[in-house]
């Protein structure tokens, strides 16, 4: 029989569980998750063009709903000209309208 330890294991307690960005090596205990960065701020887009559709994919699901800037971690102002660069490429049939 295996001698019992002398710290008692919590419920759900993972050892090396989910580490912070701080490099600390310290986990997170409390707090919300950390927001996503917008991906237009971080690579200083001035302007997201409608054309490329391998871009704009990403931000469109299969059936052609707009993804919210919230799950996709876009800052109001991208997120803004992301949906106007939509609305223009499927205007000229370059992304389709939504499929019911």
């Amino acid at each position: 029989m295996p001698a019992p330890s002398s710290a008692p294991r919590r419920k759900g307690f993972r050892p090396g569980g989910p580490r912070s960005d701080d490099g600390g090596g310290r986990p997170r205990r409390w707090g919300p998750p950390r927001r996503k960065a917008c991906r237009f701020c971080v690579d200083r887009v001035v302007d997201i063009d409608y054309k490329n559709t391998t871009l704009l994919r990403n931000f469109i699901t299969e059936r052609g709903k707009l993804i919210s800037g919230r799950s996709t971690g876009n800052c109001a102002k991208h997120h803004r000209m992301l949906t106007r660069a939509i609305k223009r490429a499927r205007n000229i049939a370059l992304l389709p309208y939504i499929v019911v």
